[in-house]
């Protein structure tokens, strides 16, 4: 079965992270609660955030969040951040979501796209300079 929106994984790119949803991280028809999709979203985006910012940081904003696709047990996850923005204290990153379906037959789908704000954070979880990079 062919499907309009079959696409490929980002050539040349490194998921930040890769995860299957398992059958707790679903309703009773085996479609994956978008909760479970979001926290996988902001720990995915905190990556390039915390190596960015040399330190802890915290979510502070979801600036956008676009469910495309369902995304079911099985999936295949891939998860792809990057920093768009940098600020004073935040970092903004989009991060976008495909699912690898079909093992035998790969199909893939680009199920979520979203965009948060990290601010770093010092020990006592206070805002803090993002450093500036290194030359």
């Amino acid at each position: 079965m062919h499907n309009s929106h079959h696409t490929k994984l980002p050539e040349g790119k490194i998921p930040q992270l890769r995860v299957m949803p398992m059958p707790a991280d679903a309703n009773v028809h085996g479609d994956v609660f978008g909760g479970w999709i979001m926290a996988q979203v902001d720990i995915a985006g905190a990556l390039p955030a915390v190596r960015r910012a040399n330190g802890r940081v915290a979510t502070v904003a979801v600036n956008s969040f676009l469910f495309k696709h369902p995304v079911f047990v099985g999936d295949l996850l891939s998860f792809y951040a990057d920093i768009v923005k940098v600020g004073n204290t935040s970092i903004t990153v989009n991060v976008e979501v495909y699912a690898e379906r079909n093992r035998l037959q790969v199909e893939t789908v680009k199920v979520t796209e979203a965009t948060l704000t990290y601010v770093a954070t010092g020990d006592d979880r206070k805002p803090r300079q993002v450093p500036p990079l290194a030359e």
